[in-house]
């Protein structure tokens, strides 16, 4: 039955829409309180299983453990966790590897394994000879592997795979020994580099005291032309490192090694490296100080110029054929001896117009000694003038020993035939 409602009838229009004004209400108010009894519920309910933890710790806590117990539960607990720090560590670093150095890869079939030659132990592991498969079909070349033990840290194997990046910054020079590539890919890694036959300079000089000395098979005397030479190449090497804001900071002829066609290329760039990764100033490693400038022996920073200075003694043993500097100062009065002002004298061995270029690389003053672009405008002069017909001849022979005392250095060291760090 229809209700006929008055426009101003309020009741008429309760009793028209009740199910909107009394039915919906009260549904939203039933599910208000449902809502609300099982929050309550979940609330008392984490309530009471916290308060049951609470007091199972308690009880956990009066039960006395001894301190051998914790101790190895703690124990474990950090190497399991240093171990597997380790691992995440060096596979983090092989991946990161395999992407920077995919230019430098070389596929580890390529080299031949029956060919391996044990040389020495070098910083990071042993190092050999082998005969690498080159892109001409049944052609080899005999390289050099720097190996890193299989037992290495991840700290040292970092080091290693930034010594690769460094060389890879480092780019190609005639008279550095090249980095060839390298096998990053899997365990044991390598580092690549090109062979130099005939062994490092101070040895080769040593040799050249001999009646016979043979270069690739064919027999070789050295002259003061050579000597000029092979300065040259080492002096045309520091440039080089100069341009790319870095010097080497050992300069002597132990760190030249000589590759075929009486090549000479400089070796052994930790400091190098060590100056390019962390500056200048962090160049806290000690080498032989008769080889320093006086500069190096007061603790001030190396630099190209310190380089120029060694490069002075390097003439002087070549054209000594491989005789200590300073022979006449113990290695622990060098430092005092300098400071006096006092240089090598003349040897019997040297023409004039050379003992000239040493002694303007030995200006006390770093910034009076001669850039590197200079000394190769210098040397290139005198070797239009040079002899080189007179063998250079020195009849005493070396004893490494008495050798090691004069000149300052371990006697290990002089063992050292193909360094590269």
């Amino acid at each position: 039955m229809l209700l006929e409602c008055q426009n101003n009838d309020k009741l008429c229009f309760i009793r028209e829409n009740q199910a909107e004004v009394i039915v919906i209400p009260a549904l939203l108010v039933g599910v208000f309180v449902i809502l609300l009894s099982v929050i309550l519920w979940l609330y008392c309910r984490n309530w009471k299983i916290k308060q049951q933890n609470i007091l199972e710790s308690k009880e956990k806590a009066a039960v006395p453990v001894s301190e051998n117990e914790r101790g190895q539960g703690k124990a474990s607990t950090s190497e399991d966790t240093s171990i597997q720090l380790g691992e995440m560590t060096m596979d983090c670093l092989l991946r990161t590897a395999a992407l920077t150095l995919k230019e430098l890869e070389i596929p580890r079939e390529r080299i031949s394994q029956e060919s391996l030659e044990f040389i020495q132990n070098g910083s990071f592991g042993g190092i050999y000879r082998a005969q690498l498969d080159t892109p001409s079909p049944g052609k080899t070349q005999l390289v050099v592997l720097k190996m890193l033990q299989e037992s290495a840290t991840s700290h040292e194997m970092k080091d290693f795979l930034e010594r690769i990046k460094f060389h890879q910054f480092l780019g190609p020079h005639e008279n550095i020994v090249k980095l060839l590539g390298c096998s990053v890919t899997q365990t044991p890694l390598y580092m690549i580099l090109e062979d130099a036959s005939n062994g490092n300079l101070l040895n080769f000089l040593w040799t050249c005291r001999r009646d016979v000395v043979t270069m690739d098979g064919l027999p070789f005397d050295l002259t003061e032309r050579q000597v000029y030479k092979i300065g040259q190449q080492i002096a045309s090497a520091l440039e080089f490192l100069q341009q790319k804001k870095l010097f080497h900071g050992d300069v002597a002829a132990r760190n030249v090694v000589i590759g075929r066609d009486f090549t000479a290329k400089l070796c052994k760039l930790g400091l190098a490296h060590r100056s390019h990764t962390c500056g200048p100033s962090t160049v806290t490693r000690t080498v032989p100080l008769k080889w320093q400038a006086p500069e190096r022996l007061l603790k001030k920073a190396p630099s190209i110029k310190s380089d120029i200075w060694s490069f002075g003694i390097l003439l002087y043993e070549m054209i000594t054929l491989g005789a200590p500097p300073f022979p006449e100062v113990p290695p622990s009065d060098i430092v005092q001896h300098l400071n006096r002002r006092h240089i090598m004298n003349r040897p019997s061995s040297c023409q004039p117009a050379m003992y000239s270029i040493m002694k303007d690389c030995w200006c006390w003053t770093p910034t009076d000694r001669l850039p590197p672009t200079e000394l190769i405008w210098r040397i290139q002069r005198a070797i239009e003038t040079s002899n080189d017909q007179a063998v250079l001849q020195v009849p005493e022979l070396v004893v490494p020993e008495l050798y090691a005392n004069v000149a300052g250095i371990d006697l290990r060291d002089l063992a050292i035939d193909y360094t590269v760090f």
